[in-house]
This record gives C-alpha cells, structure tokens and sequence, in this order.
C-alpha cells in the first residue's frame, strides 16, 4: 500500500487493496441486499459500505484504489470539475502504459457512470463523489489485472441486486497492455504531478488513518442478522 500526500491540503491515497465488494447507496436500498452482501463474504470478498459511488464495485490484489480528499468552500459549484480531472488523471495514466482509454459510460458496464474509463469495449476504471460540508471526497477502482474475477463475484451480486448489465464489457488495463497494479500506481502519481500538483509520498500521521477508518467505509457483514 501506498499513501501520496499533495504539499497543499488535498489528500490522494493510491493503494492495491485487499478482496472487498465496495456496496453503494443504491445497493442498500434494493430488496436483495443483504443477500448481496452475504454472497459477498461467502466468495470471500469483504462487504463494505462506501463513502462515494452508486452500485457495488469489486476491488481485489489485481486493482489500484483511488482516493482524493479535497478541501472546497463551495464543494457542490465544483463537482464536475473534480471528476474532470481525476477522469483525465486516471485516463492519461492508462495511456501512458500503452492502453486506450476513453472517458464516458460504456452501455452495460457495472456501476455504470458519466466518468468511467474504457478501451472501447470494456470498462477499466470507475469514479464517484461524496461531498462534505467543506470538503468532497473523490474514489474509485482501476482494475489492471484479472477482469475475470470481477465477474465472479458481480454475477451472482447483481442477480441478487436485479440489475441489468453485460459482464462482457467487464475489462482490465492488462488485458491490452501488461502492466501491474504497482507500475500504475506510478503512472497515476505521475499524471497528477503533470497537473502541477506538488505532491511528496509520505506516510499519513497513524491518529489521520485511524480517523479516517472510523468515519469512511464500514464493513456490513456483522451488521446482518
């Protein structure tokens, strides 16, 4: 894992994370959700609740999470810019090793959105945004390698879920241009400091982490009955 601090007061945290099914807001109201989530634990994948997103989106050793914390004044006048550039970030970074990479939603994919990343025909990355009183919250998932176990556990998710999707338009950055989680990690970082931000990696203070555990995502699992 891999923390990325900005000399300024955003935050970006760039990691490779461990086996969880990241549920969303709409999840939690659909009526197969809480078999959802124990289809989740069963195929070994950690049922958590996110801050930012829409439908459950799969994070495994094989995908580099994304986060950004921006301090705004006015966070909802500048949603669609932070996108933008966390979008445009993401997309350069792909190409940078060799992959295509388009911004838009591509018809079928899971959590489908306005900002996902594709080749053309699969999905390979996905955002969403969570604002706070002075502050908003940008996340996501580039999946590098082994779009096939994303499958595996959205399939059976989704059926519980009753949402329409194509697993074909499931990808992975890899799959036209090998590289790892950790090489784009790097290509990432880079994208951002191309955009002037003055970023140095550090560890963040041990007190910061435990916070933003106890405020951010949650595990669901033990919350059902």
């Amino acid at each position: 894992m891999r923390w990325t601090a900005t000399s300024g007061t955003d935050v970006v945290r760039l990691s490779i994370p461990g086996r969880a099914v990241a549920f969303g807001r709409q999840d939690e109201v659909r009526p197969g959700f809480e078999a959802a989530v124990r289809a989740a634990g069963r195929l070994g994948f950690e049922p958590v609740l996110r801050l930012a997103g829409g439908r459950a989106a799969v994070f495994h050793e094989g995908t580099v999470a994304v986060s950004i914390s921006f301090v705004e004044e006015r966070p909802r006048e500048t949603i669609h810019e932070r996108f933008v550039l966390v979008a445009q970030a993401i997309a350069d970074a792909i190409r940078s090793v060799g992959s295509v990479a388009v911004i838009g939603e591509l018809p079928g994919e899971y959590c489908p959105g306005r900002y996902s990343i594709h080749d053309g025909a699969r999905k390979v990355a996905g955002l969403g945004q969570r604002l706070g009183r002075s502050s908003a919250h940008v996340g996501g998932v580039v999946v590098v390698e082994d779009s096939g176990l994303i499958n595996e556990v959205l399939i059976p998710i989704y059926e519980h879920l009753d949402y329409d999707w194509n697993p074909r338009t499931t990808g992975a950055v890899s799959t036209t241009s090998p590289t790892s989680p950790a090489e784009m990690i790097d290509a990432i970082a880079a994208a951002l400091r191309a955009r002037d931000w003055e970023m140095d990696e550090r560890a963040l203070p041990p007190e910061v982490v435990e916070a933003a555990a106890d405020a951010g995502a949650h595990v669901l699992g033990d919350t059902l009955a």
